[in-house]
């Protein structure tokens, strides 16, 4: 199947993909340029990083996009999301993603502007809601994503929903959630998707920021080793099974050293955004690493983002429609 371009709002990507944006300096603006740059939409993680960082991080993706589209994710959930939300607009972002929880103003926010606002959801009701906010598009993540989980659901069952849902409101319906190849993509369009959202794999490039420890946690992941864990952002989280991440499911959490009430709501079981530095950073036994439900199913090789662009591209070619 040749893959169609993917039109949200003004903005036209000629390859249909999202680089999911991973947080903690996960996805920064070198990833997401090189994405962009590749035809794709490239998305900085932008919770946890301060004003001034991802005015640069967009500066950055924006010299390696050769034009192409430039986006934000922000966690809801996060205290300064509003705040972040301002800076992208300054800084003239194109997209702005959101998830784990669901906000209302962000779309005045928007307005007057040429950025636009993709919500990521997990039902059809939310979907709608969005819809009749003034959302562009949606992406529709489901259970086998990384990350925090709004849901329980697989994406084989929520899709079709929500494409149904959407029908005849002109708005790109995308889908995200344990996607690993390019016929995974073409599954998606045929029950209706117009884009596909991808994060995992891009965790396997030289432009990822993770250190070399986080990197090797996701090539030596097996089946087995991808678990959900409790956040004390108030979601489940899937992640790879680390030192930490073991004694977590044992129930021991650890301390929290400090807390700058980063989150609007936080059960203060341990401090998230801790434990998610350190693993960037390489630290991986006291951190969290978080994957996809299928990331046993990824290559385990690192290649440039672009040339990940060009791999699904082509199996999108070889798959039947």
């Amino acid at each position: 199947m040749k893959l169609p371009p993917l039109k949200i709002g003004e903005y036209v990507a000629s390859v249909p993909i999202v680089q999911g944006g991973m947080s903690i300096r996960i996805s920064t603006g070198k990833l997401a340029g090189a994405v962009a740059g590749a035809g794709g939409i490239g998305v900085i993680g932008a919770s946890g990083m301060t004003f001034d960082e991802l005015r640069e991080e967009i500066k950055i993706a924006r010299e390696l996009a050769k034009g192409g589209i430039v986006a934000i994710n922000i966690l809801f959930a996060a205290k300064d999301f509003l705040g972040i939300v301002e800076a992208a607009l300054n800084a003239g972002i194109d997209i702005i993603f959101s998830g784990a929880g669901f906000s209302r103003d962000i779309y005045k926010m928007v307005e007057n502007t040429r950025t636009v606002f993709v919500p990521i959801v997990s039902s059809a009701r939310l979907a709608l809601l969005a819809a009749k906010l003034g959302a562009k598009a949606v992406v529709v993540e489901s259970k086998e994503a990384g990350g925090h989980l709004g849901t329980d659901r697989p994406i084989r069952d929520i899709l079709p929903e929500v494409v149904a849902a959407m029908k005849g409101k002109n708005i790109p319906v995308i889908a995200a959630g344990g996607l690993c190849d390019g016929c995974d993509i073409v599954e998606m369009f045929k029950m209706g998707a117009s884009g596909a959202q991808l994060s995992t794999i891009f965790i396997r490039t030289p432009e990822c920021n993770a250190a070399d420890e986080y990197k090797n946690v996701h090539l030596n992941a097996n089946i087995d080793d991808v678990i959900l864990i409790r956040s004390p952002v108030g979601l489940p989280g899937r992640a790879i099974k680390t030192k930490l991440v073991a004694d977590m499911d044992n129930g021991y959490y650890p301390p929290i050293e400090f807390c700058d009430d980063c989150l609007k709501n936080c059960g203060k079981e341990y401090c998230i955004f801790d434990v998610l530095k350190k693993a960037q950073v390489g630290d991986v036994d006291n951190g969290i690493v978080f994957s996809g439900e299928n990331v046993y199913r990824l290559k385990k090789e690192i290649i440039p983002a672009a040339q990940i662009i060009k791999n699904l591209v082509r199996e999108a070619d070889l798959c039947e429609e």
